[in-house]
């Protein structure tokens, strides 16, 4: 394993985080970006090859040649394991989510899910997945949303949380192959594979997705950019009265993505920050 370690101003960061996510296939299996010092961010990208980890760094280079990567070869170590014994479980609402290891302790009463650290986003730590969750819990106040749509599901977290607290049916897609084998699974351990289905395919193109329509939740945990090309392929997904939670974006991108969204008939409902990362909710009215 190999880690890809780059600082330097938010823009640039941004730019490389940006591209390193959306490479389809990309040759890191995990990125993250964070603010290092008041003045410096940083970017974290792993790999599981030399040949990989100089890609990455080839990438960075390319999309913001300022930065200068540095390479990094890890112990070997089993860090499925250690990252187990490094993570709580995280609570948000009426949920908690964490690996076996700690969730026979959880509270009682809470809405439990199950999922294990390992390669595909979501364990429920990223501030994005957090106010993704926050969102749900603030859409239970009013309703149970029937149908779910997750865009970009990694482990499924989302869509199985929906399952678990009321909804009767969730698709989830992602594209990467791999999330969407680990979020089968996730299903399965959670006893939601009946009623969840994980496809592999980009943003909301697939025919069976539109086959379901329309949803009354729409997740999309993805990149602000993205976000806003979907912009007209998930909202005619919506149900009027449905509710759509978009995430993955820093808090200073929030304009972008509420532009995209209000100008399409959706109101921005609540949003969510954690450690610097943004959750938006917004609902379709009902036609006049």
């Amino acid at each position: 394993m190999y880690q890809i370690t780059a600082r330097g101003p938010r823009t640039e960061i941004e730019t490389a985080w940006d591209l390193l996510a959306w490479t389809d296939p990309s040759p890191a299996d995990a990125v993250d970006a964070k603010e290092d010092t008041r003045l410096t961010w940083r970017l974290d990208a792993y790999a599981q090859s030399q040949s990989d980890a100089e890609d990455c760094a080839a990438l960075i280079r390319q999309s913001s040649p300022s930065l200068n990567p540095v390479i990094e070869a890890l112990a070997d170590r089993d860090w499925i394991k250690v990252s187990l014994e490094g993570l709580p479980a995280v609570e948000a609402g009426s949920f908690i989510v964490a690996g076996s290891h700690v969730l026979t302790q959880a509270a009682p009463g809470k809405t439990s899910i199950l999922i294990e650290a390992g390669p595909a986003f979501g364990t429920g730590h990223h501030g994005t997945t957090l106010g993704c969750l926050k969102a749900l819990e603030h859409i239970h106040r009013r309703s149970r949303p029937a149908k779910v749509l997750d865009v970009g599901a990694g482990s499924g977290v989302l869509a199985i949380a929906a399952l678990k607290s009321g909804s009767n049916l969730a698709l989830g897609t992602d594209i990467d192959v791999q999330s969407v084998d680990i979020a089968t699974e996730n299903a399965a351990k959670n006893h939601t594979g009946r009623q969840f289905k994980s496809l592999h395919g980009r943003g909301a193109a697939l025919s069976v997705i539109h086959n379901r329509a329309p949803y009354d939740l729409i997740f999309a945990n993805i990149i602000a950019r993205p976000l806003t090309q979907l912009a007209p392929h998930l909202v005619p997904l919506l149900k009027p009265n449905g509710h759509i939670v978009l995430s993955g974006l820093l808090n200073h991108q929030e304009p972008l993505i509420r532009k995209a969204y209000n100008s399409r008939g959706l109101a921005l409902v609540k949003r969510f920050r954690q450690d610097g990362w943004s959750s938006l909710l917004f609902k379709r009215p009902l036609a006049p």
